[in-house]
């Protein structure tokens, strides 16, 4: 408790980081402001300043216990990889050893990129690819087991210059952003913004339990969800998890975690029990897109780690229990000029801020025209199990404004002039001790997959084990090209004030179907959404053909941010991937049913037989015991036969070559025979003694952290 009480987070924020701070300390004025002014405006470090700072960069990490360092990045698996190289050099002549690092190792890593996703980029023996150095986010020291590593956040390319990772294309796409949201603000007089940025908060929902227990699952252990599992008596019904006080066990975790992202920079601000048991939340305060990318994968590596000091584990699947909510990412999406505009922010009077009125417009354009493609971005594997479960935004893209921006666009819409707009009010409590509070002119939607709130967009529909490089990458890019067309528009206009005002006008007409504030959950949305002609793309693998139509590739090349080969590259990785982790959980279905629950139930249902015999014997009714030996056995074999038709459909999944084709046979025929053999397992569960049930259930795992 005295530790806590001592806690000084100002001295310990960022103390693993080479922050700017550091970098004025240790760097000489000319080099600090060279290297200020390449991250800030882009262009290239020279070679001397690179050497200089990279000497910095390695002092502060040997001081601080390093021993090593690495070009860390973020491949096309989702997660980070890195490669450790020690300081050492050769010995000099009296057998010294000297820690060295140059400038060029700095800038430059070459891991081998034959092993990594490419989708078809790189052959098995072409082995040769590239990191660069990502000047804009800074270097950081990782310790665990291994040591103290120097970690320098990297680019990864080919040999032959494609992109290999998620971190290349969203830089690209922060760049196309900027370029073209500068052109809508000129247009408004501001001659003094030099860059607009993408800002970004996730909200990361993640669930913890118990790690001796965990270890008894194999499929919490190869596949991240529970495969099997019948529903504990107490789910989520009565809503008492959400916002509940926090156990101490998990109060300890949380607290051990937020100081190991302090340390890192990271901006941990909000905790809470989330919907489901043993389910929670962490939000950081707002960043620009790739360092919030880079940190949200700090904070799930970092999760992972904590939770294990604890004796605990962290899943950060997206569906790890049937039949409670699933956990998501929400991406807090938000533009700003680097002189303090937020391009978002509607002020007062919304109706009459022109400039936030063309860039909503702008954005609901965008969405509108793209909807298929920000679908696509938010699609995993997990994630299938959980958008349009009714308890996380529907597969169905849509935009909500809220009451007050709904009655702008409408009056926009009908008469081509916004006279006013709703306000917020007060809202009495009721209560004489208690303040009347300011009433917000609009409520929140939860069901909303892209919700205006106030200042920003939450894209709600991003898996909790997803990379937001993705998401950030796709919505930077569509909202670029809106920007890049009104620009077009606007600047030739020989009257400005009436060119946008019908700009404006024309925009939200044409694109006005993309706005929904009423419940996504619902059957009549789903009804309403293709009346409207809204895609509704279910499946990661059905998003997959939206990377390469020729409205996405024409987008994407001409931001620079992906070319052709490399969109068809992700799409043929998509299919690979959902075939894998399908091929992974089948896999251990099929072992699990036959090397635990199978045995189990026949070793229960002997134990009936035998009862029904000794019952018997002693003259005595056993109907009871028949009629549950009967019923057992029907389920068992009902088992079995659904184990063996996993077993031959699985086998078939993997003759087929054609990758696209795999992983529709997968989502097609391998998915149903898996839930084939759950539901007599599950049923199963219900019925044989707990005694023999062989690995644990619902409410061990989900109550009893």
């Amino acid at each position: 408790m005295s530790e806590g009480l001592n806690l000084n987070v100002e001295e310990i924020f960022a103390s693993k980081v080479f922050t700017f701070g550091k970098m004025k300390e240790r760097l000489p004025k000319s080099v600090y402001k060279e290297v200020r002014q390449v991250m800030e405006y882009g262009g290239e470090l020279s070679l001397a300043a690179a050497d200089v700072i990279a000497k910095a960069m390695k002092d502060w990490a040997v001081e601080n216990g390093a021993t090593h360092y690495t070009h860390w990045f973020q491949p096309l698996t989702g997660i980070t990889a890195e490669k450790h190289d020690a300081f050492v050099t050769h010995p000099d002549e009296d057998g010294k050893m000297i820690m060295e690092f140059s400038g060029k190792e700095l800038i430059k890593g070459e891991p081998d990129a034959s092993s990594f996703p490419s989708g078809g980029l790189r052959a098995t023996f072409e082995a040769r690819g590239y990191t660069a150095w990502d000047i804009t986010s800074p270097a950081f020291l990782k310790e665990d087991a291994t040591g103290v590593i120097l970690c320098i956040p990297t680019a990864f390319c080919s040999y032959t210059g494609e992109a290999l990772d998620k971190k290349t294309p969203l830089l690209r796409s922060m760049e196309a952003i900027s370029e073209q949201a500068l052109r809508i603000v000129r247009l408004f007089g501001n001659t003094e913004a030099a860059k607009v940025v993408a800002s970004v908060g996730a909200e990361q929902e993640y669930f913890l339990m118990d790690r001796e227990r965990y270890l008894q699952r194999e499929d919490l252990i190869f596949a991240g969800r529970t495969l099997f599992g019948a529903p504990a008596p107490k789910g989520q019904e009565l809503e008492d998890h959400y916002f509940g006080t926090i156990r101490e066990r998990v109060g300890a975790y949380m607290k051990d975690l937020n100081v190991e992202l302090w340390k890192l920079g990271v901006t941990a601000r909000t905790q809470h029990n989330e919907v489901a048991p043993a389910q929670h939340e962490l939000a950081p305060v707002y960043e620009s897109a790739n360092i919030a990318v880079d940190h949200n994968q700090l904070v799930m590596e970092t999760m992972k780690k904590v939770a294990g000091r604890h004796g605990m584990t962290c899943l950060l699947h997206e569906k790890p229990f049937a039949g409670v909510n699933g956990s998501g990412k929400h991406n807090n999406w938000s533009l700003g000029t680097d002189n303090g505009v937020n391009l978002l922010d509607p002020g007062d009077t919304p109706n009459a801020n022109i400039q936030f009125l063309l860039v909503l417009a702008c954005i609901l354009k965008a969405v509108d025209t793209h909807a298929d493609l920000l679908r696509q971005s938010a699609s995993d594997v997990g994630n299938d199990h959980r958008l349009g479960a009714n308890e996380a935004p529907p597969a169905i893209i849509s935009v909500f404004l809220g009451e007050q921006l709904e009655d702008v666009v409408k009056q926009l819409v009908e008469t081509g002039e916004a006279a006013h707009c709703l306000e917020g009010g007060k809202l009495e409590t009721g209560v004489s001790t208690l303040p009347d509070l300011e009433k917000d002119a609009t409520d929140r939607n939860r069901t909303s997959p892209f919700a205006f709130t106030g200042n920003k967009f939450e894209f709600r529909m991003v898996g909790s084990s997803d990379s937001i490089a993705s998401p950030n990458t796709t919505l930077n890019a569509i909202v670029a090209e809106a920007f890049c067309e009104a620009a077009d528009i606007l600047e030739k206009a020989e009257d400005f004030e009436l060119a946008v005002h019908d700009l404006i006008k024309e925009y939200m007409t044409k694109h006005q179907r993309i706005i929904f504030n009423g419940d996504g959950y619902s059957d009549e949305w789903v009804i309403e959404a293709e009346r409207r002609g809204l895609p509704n793309i279910k499946s990661m693998v059905d998003a997959a053909e939206t990377l390469t139509t020729e409205k996405a590739v024409r987008l994407f090349e001409k931001f620079g941010i992906f070319t052709e080969v490399e969109l068809k590259s992700r799409k043929e990785i998509i299919y690979e991937i959902y075939a894998k982790t399908l091929h992974i959980e089948a896999l251990t279905m099929i072992n699990m049913a036959g090397k635990k629950y199978i045995p189990a139930v026949v070793k229960y249902a002997k134990f009936l037989a035998d009862a029904v015999i000794a019952v018997k014997g002693a003259g005595v009714d056993a109907s009871v015991q028949t009629a549950l030996l009967l019923d057992v056995n029907t389920k068992l074999a009902a088992a079995r036969e659904a184990q063996s038709g996993l077993e031959k459909v699985s086998a078939q999944a993997e003759t087929i070559e054609d990758m696209k084709e795999k992983a529709f046979y997968y989502k097609d025929v391998v998915k149903g025979a898996m839930e084939a053999l759950r539901t007599p397992i599950d049923e199963l569960e219900m019925m044989v003694d707990k005694a023999v049930w062989p690995v644990p259930s619902y409410g061990e795992l989900t109550f009893e952290v």
